[in-house]
């Protein structure tokens, strides 16, 4: 474990002092980003770039956005909510939301339709409210 936290460390210095243009990213959209490997129950990044797809839930500014990680795994719960995205089935990890900064985009997966988006953002008020 202590590998894998040393290699995320180094990747995410990397990413820190990259300069790069922020993306134009929007509300809705489904991106792969460099998620990290995280602490106790936190969700971690799969794979040697520790990414996984989030959905971009609010944009706060060019740089920020509330971002909703993503598994193919069926969950069940109130702090989850499935649905459909290009014939696979995705679930977004309500409990697991978190504000991230754009340098951790990586690329973009594509845009959920607009009433899975709205039902997305009424299940994480309902969560959270």
């Amino acid at each position: 474990m202590i590998k894998e936290f040393l290699e995320w460390i180094g990747l995410k210095e990397k990413l820190h002092t990259k300069e790069h243009t922020p993306p134009l990213f929007k509300e809705g959209e489904i991106w792969w980003s460099y998620f990290g490997k995280n602490i106790g129950t936190e969700m971690n990044g799969k794979g040697d770039f520790f990414t996984r797809p989030v959905l971009i839930l609010k944009k706060y500014d060019k740089f920020s956005f509330l971002a909703v990680p993503l598994t193919t795994k069926t969950k069940e719960g109130t702090w989850y909510f499935t649905f459909l995205h290009n014939g696979k089935k995705q679930t977004a990890v309500l409990s697991q939301t978190r504000i991230i900064n754009y340098k951790r985009l990586k690329e973009l997966v594509g845009k959920v339709d607009s009433n899975d988006y709205r039902n997305i953002k009424k299940a994480f008020l309902e969560l959270h409210i």
